[in-house]
């Protein structure tokens, strides 16, 4: 048990009390702050962040729904290539086989393997399209790409 103490749970609550401590301290201010915020004008969404702001930052100013289905399609479109490589190395190895009969077994089970992860990748792409495009479409009046 003091093992586990010494390893774990020690450091976590010094981090803990850390936290706490410094919550507390920054805690009066915040509120004083944000007091004095509340009840000199309202707070507008050009308070928080400019209007320049994504012009400034190189940042993009899509919605949250279509950038994160952008990464996804990225995402599955890179996995699509990996599985591509493997199939390919697959016939890489069965052309090289030379005749031998465990080269060759060994090269149908990357190819098989490759194929189902192909599979895999597309299923999960044509799912992800279709979740993406039913949340875009039930939730705002834009269309998907």
């Amino acid at each position: 048990m003091t093992n586990i103490f010494k390893n774990w749970i020690a450091p976590i609550a010094m981090i803990a009390v850390l936290l706490v401590g410094t919550l507390a301290l920054a805690a009066p201010s915040l509120v004083s702050e944000a007091q004095a915020v509340s009840t000199s004008t309202t707070l507008t969404e050009s308070d928080i962040l400019p209007a320049t702001f994504s012009g400034e930052t190189g940042l993009g100013n899509r919605d949250l729904k279509s950038t994160i289905g952008g990464i996804i399609r990225a995402a599955l479109g890179f996995l699509g290539i990996i599985a591509v490589v493997i199939i390919l190395y697959g016939g890489f190895i069965w052309m090289t086989a030379t005749g031998s009969p465990e080269k060759v077994q060994k090269a149908q089970q990357i190819i098989v393997a490759g194929a189902i992860g192909l599979a895999i990748i597309l299923s999960a792409w044509a799912i992800t399209t279709f979740v993406v495009g039913s949340l875009i479409g039930a939730t705002s009046s834009t269309t998907v790409e």
